[in-house]
């Protein structure tokens, strides 16, 4: 949760341009996530699981 000034949220004094790269970081963050995702599965035979989990 955000911290208060007063009784309002911090997060509803930022401004439009600062939201917006909130935004865009966020996106670019979880686009990294799911390429790392995507990367850990990719060219694995069916039924097979990664090498890390199964020596897990």
């Amino acid at each position: 949760m955000t911290a208060k000034i007063g009784n309002k949220h911090v997060a509803q004094h930022r401004g439009k341009k600062e939201r917006e790269e909130i935004r865009k970081m966020n996106i670019a963050r979880e686009a990294l996530k799911i390429e790392a995702a995507r990367a850990k599965y990719r060219n694995q035979q069916k039924g097979q699981r990664p090498q890390a989990v199964a020596a897990a």
